[in-house]
C-alpha cells in the first residue's frame, strides 16, 4: 500500500501541478506494490499511469503557445526561440521575490485593464544575483506564465570586433520584439552594458553601450525585456535608470535548501533526512547545483538502493557537488 508520505507527495505534487512528479510517485507506489507481491494493483496503477500520460501529453499539445515562424536569416544567429511550459511555482525563490514577479506576471495578464486607465505594465526588468540562482529559469518560468514565446538572445552572435555591427545586429534583435510579441531575454548583460571609462573600455565597447541605451529608450512593443548579470557591479549606472523593475536574487537560505530538495524528490520519502546537516553542507551552493545534487541523489537511489533514498546519499551528493575535485 501507498505510505502517507507517497500520498503526501502525491497531493503537493497535484496542487502544484506537476504532473511529471504526481506520476513518478504513481509508478513508485506500483514498483513498492510488486516487491509486496501485489501484482495486480501494481499492473492496474501501471495501466492508469499510461493512459494518464497520454492525457497530459496530449493537453500540454493543446495548452501550448502558437508558435510563430522560426527566426529566420540573420535573425536566426542572433536568438534562440523556445516555448516554456516552466512556471513560477517550479522556481523556489525568496517571498518577496516571488511577489514582485507574480505582479509584473499580473501586470502584462491585464495589461487591457491597465490601458484602459492610461497604464503600461512594466515591460523592462533587470535580473540580478550570483550564478545559478535561478534567473534563467525565471525567465522560462515568466514565458511559461504568459504563454508567450521565450527569445533568448545569443550575445556570442551580437557582439562582434568589427565597428558598428554590433550595433546593427542589436537593431535587427529590437526590430523582431515589433513583430513577433514574446519575452526577450539578454543573459550576462554586463557583456553589453559595462561602465564607461572602465580600465578596459574601448571606442567600440562605448558605442555598443550607447546603442544599447538608445534601443532600450525607443522601445515600444507589447515584449518583455528580461535582463540578467552576475555582476551587477560591472554596469554603466545609466543602464539601470532604463528598467522599471530590478529584481536581486541571492544564494537559498536553509530553510530554502529543504524547499528546493522536497520539490525535487516528492517522489522519495524524506522523513529521515537531517535537514540541518543537509542544510549546513549545502551552504554556499546555488539553487542550481541544489538541484543537480537532487538529481545526482535520486539516480543513485534508483540504481544503488532499490529506489530508497537515504539522508547519507543526499549528503554525500551535495558534498560531491560543492567539491568536484574530490570526486
Amino acid at each position: 500500500m501507498a505510505s502517507s508520505k507517497q500520498l503526501i507527495a502525491m497531493i503537493r505534487s497535484h496542487a502544484a501541478g506537476d504532473d511529471d512528479r504526481f506520476l513518478a510517485i504513481a509508478n513508485h507506489i506500483a514498483s513498492d506494490a510488486r516487491k509486496a507481491g501485489h501484482h495486480r494493483m501494481a499492473d492496474e496503477i501501471g495501466t492508469l499511469v499510461g493512459s494518464l500520460r497520454e492525457e497530459t501529453d496530449e493537453r500540454r499539445v493543446a495548452s501550448r503557445p502558437t508558435m510563430i515562424a522560426a527566426p529566420r536569416g540573420e535573425l536566426a544567429s542572433l536568438v534562440r526561440a523556445s516555448y516554456p511550459e516552466t512556471r513560477l511555482s517550479d522556481v523556489v525563490l525568496a517571498d518577496e521575490v516571488d511577489k514582485r514577479l507574480r505582479k509584473i506576471v499580473r501586470e502584462h495578464r491585464e495589461r487591457g485593464l491597465l490601458a484602459a486607465s492610461g497604464l503600461l505594465p512594466r515591460r523592462k526588468v533587470l535580473l540580478s544575483g550570483p550564478p545559478g540562482t535561478g534567473k534563467s529559469l525565471t525567465a522560462a518560468a515568466i514565458a511559461g506564465e504568459l504563454g508567450l514565446p521565450l527569445f533568448t538572445v545569443q550575445l556570442d552572435g551580437v557582439i562582434t570586433k568589427y565597428m558598428g555591427e554590433t550595433a546593427a545586429k542589436l537593431r535587427i534583435v529590437f526590430d523582431a520584439m515589433q513583430g513577433a510579441r514574446g519575452v526577450y531575454f539578454f543573459d550576462e548583460v554586463d557583456a553589453l552594458a559595462t561602465k564607461r571609462g572602465a580600465d578596459n573600455d574601448i571606442g567600440e565597447a562605448r558605442r555598443m553601450l550607447n546603442s544599447f541605451l538608445q534601443f532600450l529608450d525607443e522601445e515600444s512593443s507589447g515584449s518583455l525585456i528580461l535582463a540578467a548579470t552576475n555582476h551587477q557591479e560591472l554596469l554603466d549606472r545609466a543602464f539601470f535608470r532604463r528598467f522599471e523593475a530590478i529584481v536581486r536574487y541571492d544564494l537559498p537560505p536553509p530553510d530554502h535548501v529543504r524547499r528546493i530538495l522536497t520539490q525535487r524528490l516528492l517522489q522519495f520519502d524524506l522523513s529521515g533526512v537531517p535537514w540541518s546537516e543537509v542544510a549546513a553542507t549545502a551552504q554556499g551552493l546555488s539553487q542550481a547545483d541544489i538541484v543537480a545534487a537532487a538529481d545526482d541523489a535520486a539516480r543513485d537511489a534508483v540504481l544503488e538502493e532499490g529506489g530508497r533514498l537515504t539522508g547519507a546519499t543526499i549528503l554525500q551528493a551535495i558534498s560531491d557537488r560543492k567539491h568536484p575535485d574530490r570526486q
